[in-house]
């Protein structure tokens, strides 16, 4: 823990409070994390599972917070791997003050998790979040009455606007300090009834005399309740660790059976009930609501956003006009970025002593900067679409993505909420597959995680900007990109019914699903989501990318040729001396070109005698019928560890080196060397073909089984190989972009 806080900033010695914030999805409670913390943050994973973890800090006073950021859910009933992550936290790291964030303005739906906190009997604090909509609804809430009857304290916030952060800060320092000395016992609500609350006593006495690890008053009332649900996880802690659990266990099946009888019902719904039925009674005295039936603005909006008809042609609007502004925003911003790494490449050139260890100068030039500064430079293209992609999340419009989309989704097997976990692909398909853990249903999950892949990444859309305006006009860039993310889509659909109609045959499970009421975003927490998955590409390029292009460099690189087939030195020289008269332009031009293709002749000739140019003639007969040669089947080898390392070695392999405008230099070789149709096979087959490494990995750990894994590698593969080749040969036949 210590190490933990010191990597996040916290100093050494100052009192630490530890707090853990709680809440519904859609409840703004990652937009109060971000309030409260700002850049102090730590994002991981819990141990064990996949997932995602974050830690924060803030000042105040004399101390220092420690704020965990819990996964969001609707309950603690521990159904999913967020429930039980949720609760594990609460119970077990003990933190000094539990925040539940709750959206004002639907209070009821969201006060049932902070019910069941509060039966764990912790110190905490409810946070009425996004109250200036709650009061735009005409929802009126005596905040000294909802305390006095939920009986703990209320803090009012609008987070997207820093409105209560203040205030918070000052409760959970009051309430904490109160807590230290001895965690007390929140009082009991007894709101189930006289015949459950019967059984739950004895449930308690009988808990009370079992030596439990950790049993305090304050959870014996939770484990009576929990064992009343029948919950398994709690059964079986009871069962290591009680030395009354014979007694224990059987004492709540047999008040389980007897509760049953009485209410004809399982007793998890009825207890569900009572729980429903004193949150009504509450906010039917602490709440005044506004005219019923009255619409509000996000119901306006959704008339068309949501419409049956408009919805999707609005959806796909809306995802070219994310294409364009990638390209038309990104491509100077990429320039510049070319620049620097161009003029870094020729400053190292231009100081270096010469003939003084040429291979180390090679490593730094066409392997360090070459590398990673020709992923680097798309860096603007991705900050740029998770830019769009945040504002419309933290609009509100992704969640009606899903609600539109629940239609076609249903048609070809799966959930609507499978649309989200493929709509973050589009960003990276290693949180998108980790996203497959919001479906409940595992047939829903597993053909979700296995065409995830085939939506276009952020590692794929380097390739795209590559090769598009190499080959196409401007005019049709924006259309190009577009059509290339329909492609993945239409065959993501495709390949998910096919998956449904075979290996995970059953009805999908029904729709439900919140719409959160559309929202400003603000430019802080745009920034901020933008940013963080920015950087997620970064890393990748200081790391994965950065050690990729040594071991790509060195395949490029060795064994070396001494001996060539042709003179190559004697040629360039005589073309040299060639002095053509003054104002023969046109005679300098084609000295300069002769000269221009000596030199990537000799180069080509060295890179086919190393390890990678073996490889990639190796595969060339292979590659041949997609229309690709051996280059491209050397590019394709680094491709396999991230996508984006495909730019940079087919850079190494053209020998474009380090120029001022090096893409520029690339994209004219590739049109020297190839067609329309073969560029638009390359980006198919990247599409299509296995993922990069993390995803495979990542596949494997949410599966649980390396069988589906090797499958989503061996059948994308296989897949892109079928189509690219049907397309080129296609092609060919009529003569299309030759």
């Amino acid at each position: 823990m210590d190490k933990q806080l010191a990597k996040m900033g916290v100093t050494p010695g100052r009192r630490v409070i530890r707090i853990a914030l709680a809440g519904n999805p859609n409840s703004g409670k990652t937009t109060l994390f971000n309030a409260l913390t700002g850049t102090h943050q730590h994002v991981g994973n819990y141990p064990g599972v996949t997932v995602e973890k974050k830690d924060g800090f803030y000042e105040y006073g004399d101390c220092q917070v420690q704020v965990t950021d819990l996964p969001g859910t609707y309950s603690l009933t521990a159904g999913s791997p967020e429930e039980l992550v949720a609760r594990d936290v609460i119970l077990n790291e003990s933190p000094d003050v539990v925040v539940d964030i709750v959206d004002a303005s639907n209070l009821e739906r969201n006060l049932y998790l902070a019910m069941q906190i509060r039966e764990l009997g912790v110190p905490m604090i409810l946070v009425l979040n996004m109250a200036d909509v709650a009061e735009s609804r005409g929802h009126h809430i005596d905040l000294e009455k909802l305390s006095a009857l939920l009986g703990m304290r209320i803090i009012r916030t609008v987070a997207s606007r820093g409105q209560g952060v203040n205030d918070l800060k000052q409760a959970v320092l009051a309430v904490a300090t109160a807590a230290m000395p001895a965690m007390p016992a929140m009082p009991a609500m007894r709101i189930y009834g006289k015949d459950i609350e019967s059984e739950l006593d004895a449930l308690i006495e009988l808990i009370s005399q079992g030596q439990l690890a950790g049993n305090v008053p304050a959870r014996r009332r939770w484990l009576a309740v929990k064992l009343l649900e029948h919950d398994e996880v709690v059964e079986q802690y009871v069962d290591r660790g009680a030395s009354h659990a014979e007694a224990i266990l059987t004492q709540a099946v047999t008040a389980r059976a007897n509760l049953e009888k009485e209410f004809g019902d399982d007793v998890e719904m009825v207890m569900a009930d009572k729980r429903y039925g004193a949150i009504a009674t509450i906010c039917s005295q602490a709440v005044r609501s506004g005219i019923a039936g009255a619409q509000t603005r996000s119901d306006r909006i959704d008339r068309i956003m949501t419409h049956r008809l408009l919805g999707i042609p609005i959806f796909l609007a809306m995802m070219f006009l994310v294409f364009k502004l990638t390209f038309a925003v990104g491509d100077p911003l990429m320039g510049m970025i070319e620049g620097i790494f161009g003029f870094l490449g020729n400053q190292i050139t231009s100081i270096w002593p010469e003939a003084a260890m040429p291979l180390l100068e090679s490593l730094l030039v066409d392997g360090i900067i070459g590398g990673v500064g020709g992923v680097l430079v798309f860096l603007p293209n991705i900050l740029l679409l998770f830019l769009a992609i945040a504002i419309l999340e933290d609009s509100g419009y992704m969640a009606r993505a899903a609600f539109i989309m629940d239609r076609i989704m249903n048609k070809i097997g799966l959930h609507g909420k499978s649309f989200i976990p493929l709509l973050i692909g589009f960003g990276c398909t290693v949180p998108a597959i980790m996203a497959t853990r919001t479906l409940e249903n595992e047939r829903d999950r597993l053909t979700t995680m296995l065409v995830a892949p085939l939506m276009s990444c952020g590692a794929r859309l380097p390739i795209y900007a590559m090769i598009i305006p190499a080959f196409f006009p401007a005019a049709w860039h924006a259309w190009m990109l577009w059509f290339m993310y329909m492609i993945g889509i239409v065959l993501a659909v495709l390949c998910a019914r096919l998956l449904r109609s075979t290996l995970f045959k059953g009805d999908p499970a029904p729709f439900v699903m919140e719409l959160p009421p559309y929202r400003l975003p603000t430019l802080r927490g745009v920034l901020f989501h933008m940013w963080e998955r920015g950087w997620l590409y970064v890393k990748k390029a200081g790391t994965v990318i950065l050690g990729v292009s040594v071991v790509m460099w060195a395949l490029t690189t060795f064994p070396e040729k001494t001996d060539f087939t042709e003179d190559y030195d004697g040629q360039i020289a005589a073309l040299t001396s060639e002095q053509p008269t003054a104002g023969d332009d046109a005679t300098a031009v084609t000295i300069s070109t002769r000269i221009d293709d000596l030199e990537h002749a000799r180069q080509a000739e060295l890179l086919t005698y190393t390890f990678a140019g073996r490889i990639g003639h190796g595969m060339a007969p292979i590659l041949r019928p997609l229309g690709f040669d051996w280059r491209i089947g050397t590019a394709l080898i680094g491709a396999f560890a991230a996508k984006e390392v495909f730019v940079a070695q087919m850079g190494i392999v053209f020998a474009v080196g380090e120029a001022d405008e090096e893409s520029v230099a690339l994209r004219d070789r590739l049109r020297r060397n190839y067609t329309p149709l073969q560029g638009f096979c390359i980006m198919l087959f990247c599409l299509i073909s296995a993922p990069c490494m993390a995803t495979i990995a990542v596949t494997r750990r949410e599966s649980n089984s390396w069988k589906w894994a090797l499958f989503q590698l061996g059948g994308l593969t296989a897949l892109a190989y079928l189509i690219t080749m049907i397309v080129y040969q296609a092609g060919m036949l009529t003569g299309i972009g030759i």
